[in-house]
Protein backbone atom coordinates (compact mmCIF):
# COMPACT_ATOMS: atom_id res chain seq x y z
CA UNK A 1 0.00 0.00 0.00
CA UNK A 2 2.77 2.77 0.73
CA UNK A 3 4.31 1.29 -2.77
CA UNK A 4 1.45 2.37 -4.38
CA UNK A 5 1.03 6.05 -2.03
CA UNK A 6 4.22 6.79 -2.84
CA UNK A 7 4.23 6.07 -6.48
CA UNK A 8 0.89 8.10 -6.97
CA UNK A 9 2.26 11.30 -4.82
CA UNK A 10 5.66 10.97 -7.24
CA UNK A 11 3.58 11.00 -10.40
CA UNK A 12 1.59 14.05 -9.12
CA UNK A 13 4.25 15.71 -8.35
CA UNK A 14 6.22 14.81 -11.78
CA UNK A 15 2.81 16.49 -13.80
CA UNK A 16 3.16 19.31 -11.54
CA UNK A 17 6.36 19.75 -12.72
CA UNK A 18 7.83 19.69 -8.93
CA UNK A 19 10.71 17.99 -7.97
CA UNK A 20 13.71 16.49 -10.02
CA UNK A 21 12.70 18.95 -13.46
CA UNK A 22 13.72 22.14 -10.79
CA UNK A 23 16.10 20.78 -8.84
CA UNK A 24 18.81 23.66 -9.50
CA UNK A 25 18.61 26.14 -7.10
CA UNK A 26 19.61 30.08 -7.48
CA UNK A 27 20.20 32.83 -5.48
CA UNK A 28 18.92 35.22 -7.12
CA UNK A 29 15.34 36.09 -8.53
CA UNK A 30 14.35 38.78 -11.20
CA UNK A 31 10.73 40.34 -11.08
CA UNK A 32 9.30 42.75 -13.03
CA UNK A 33 7.24 45.13 -11.20
CA UNK A 34 4.01 47.58 -12.12
CA UNK A 35 3.25 51.12 -10.72
CA UNK A 36 -0.18 51.81 -11.20
CA UNK A 37 -0.14 55.11 -10.24
CA UNK A 38 2.40 56.06 -12.82
CA UNK A 39 2.01 52.56 -15.48
CA UNK A 40 5.73 52.15 -14.89
CA UNK A 41 6.78 48.23 -15.33
CA UNK A 42 10.51 47.66 -13.71
CA UNK A 43 12.41 44.84 -13.44
CA UNK A 44 14.55 44.49 -9.72
CA UNK A 45 15.79 41.61 -8.58
CA UNK A 46 16.28 39.89 -5.31
CA UNK A 47 18.59 37.88 -3.23
CA UNK A 48 17.59 34.42 -1.51
CA UNK A 49 17.03 35.10 2.21
CA UNK A 50 17.50 38.76 1.59
CA UNK A 51 14.63 41.47 1.49
CA UNK A 52 14.11 43.70 -1.70
CA UNK A 53 12.04 46.58 -1.73
CA UNK A 54 9.68 47.31 -4.35
CA UNK A 55 7.67 50.97 -3.99
CA UNK A 56 6.31 50.14 -0.90
CA UNK A 57 6.11 46.59 -0.54
CA UNK A 58 8.75 44.45 0.89
CA UNK A 59 9.66 41.11 -1.47
CA UNK A 60 11.53 38.52 0.41
CA UNK A 61 12.76 35.45 -1.63
CA UNK A 62 12.47 32.07 0.08
CA UNK A 63 13.86 29.74 -3.12
CA UNK A 64 14.06 30.28 -6.87
CA UNK A 65 14.36 27.29 -9.07
CA UNK A 66 14.68 26.97 -12.59
CA UNK A 67 14.73 24.16 -14.66
CA UNK A 68 17.58 22.59 -16.95
CA UNK A 69 17.90 24.42 -20.77
CA UNK A 70 17.24 21.14 -22.15
CA UNK A 71 13.55 20.72 -20.07
CA UNK A 72 10.92 22.16 -20.52
CA UNK A 73 10.63 26.06 -19.13
CA UNK A 74 9.99 25.77 -15.40
CA UNK A 75 10.81 29.04 -13.27
CA UNK A 76 9.43 29.06 -9.66
CA UNK A 77 10.26 31.49 -6.81
CA UNK A 78 8.91 31.37 -3.61
CA UNK A 79 8.11 34.36 -2.43
CA UNK A 80 6.75 36.46 1.17
CA UNK A 81 5.97 39.99 0.45
CA UNK A 82 4.85 42.53 2.97
CA UNK A 83 3.19 46.03 3.32
CA UNK A 84 5.62 49.28 4.64
CA UNK A 85 3.70 51.34 6.71
CA UNK A 86 4.75 54.05 8.71
CA UNK A 87 2.42 55.17 11.85
CA UNK A 88 1.83 58.94 11.71
CA UNK A 89 2.35 59.37 7.76
CA UNK A 90 -0.02 61.69 5.80
CA UNK A 91 -0.96 61.66 2.00
CA UNK A 92 1.16 65.14 2.11
CA UNK A 93 4.15 63.78 3.47
CA UNK A 94 4.28 59.94 3.21
CA UNK A 95 7.60 59.97 4.73
CA UNK A 96 6.66 61.27 7.95
CA UNK A 97 6.31 59.14 10.84
CA UNK A 98 7.98 56.34 12.11
CA UNK A 99 8.40 52.25 10.42
CA UNK A 100 6.20 49.98 11.88
CA UNK A 101 6.59 46.26 11.37
CA UNK A 102 5.75 45.02 7.50
CA UNK A 103 2.33 43.74 7.56
CA UNK A 104 2.26 40.17 5.51
CA UNK A 105 -0.08 40.36 1.97
CA UNK A 106 1.37 37.42 0.27
CA UNK A 107 3.37 34.46 0.85
CA UNK A 108 3.44 31.69 -2.07
CA UNK A 109 4.84 30.51 -5.24
CA UNK A 110 5.27 32.61 -8.26
CA UNK A 111 5.08 30.88 -11.53
CA UNK A 112 7.22 32.63 -14.72
CA UNK A 113 5.52 31.05 -17.35
CA UNK A 114 2.15 31.71 -15.42
CA UNK A 115 2.57 35.31 -14.03
CA UNK A 116 -1.16 35.53 -14.08
CA UNK A 117 -1.90 32.28 -11.88
CA UNK A 118 0.05 33.60 -8.67
CA UNK A 119 1.72 37.32 -9.22
CA UNK A 120 1.20 39.63 -6.49
CA UNK A 121 -2.50 41.99 -7.29
CA UNK A 122 -2.31 44.86 -5.00
CA UNK A 123 -4.29 48.52 -5.14
CA UNK A 124 -1.18 50.28 -6.18
CA UNK A 125 1.24 47.35 -7.45
CA UNK A 126 1.53 44.20 -9.39
CA UNK A 127 4.81 42.04 -9.19
CA UNK A 128 5.55 38.45 -10.77
CA UNK A 129 8.76 36.55 -11.04
CA UNK A 130 10.54 36.78 -14.57
CA UNK A 131 13.98 34.37 -13.78
CA UNK A 132 16.16 33.19 -11.42
CA UNK A 133 20.09 34.02 -11.85
CA UNK A 134 22.83 32.61 -10.69
CA UNK A 135 24.83 36.01 -9.83
CA UNK A 136 22.80 39.88 -9.63
CA UNK A 137 23.45 42.15 -12.65
CA UNK A 138 24.01 38.91 -14.77
CA UNK A 139 22.34 39.46 -17.87
CA UNK A 140 18.52 37.81 -17.76
CA UNK A 141 18.28 34.40 -19.98
CA UNK A 142 14.72 33.31 -19.14
CA UNK A 143 14.42 30.06 -18.90
CA UNK A 144 16.29 29.24 -22.00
Amino acid sequence: MRILISSAAGLAFALLGVGPALAEKYPVAVFSGLDKITAHVTEFEAKVGEPATFGALQVLVRTCDKAPPEETPRTAAYVEIRQLERSGATAADPQAGTEVQPAPIFSGWMFAESPGLNALEHPVYDIWVTDCKTSSGEASSGSE
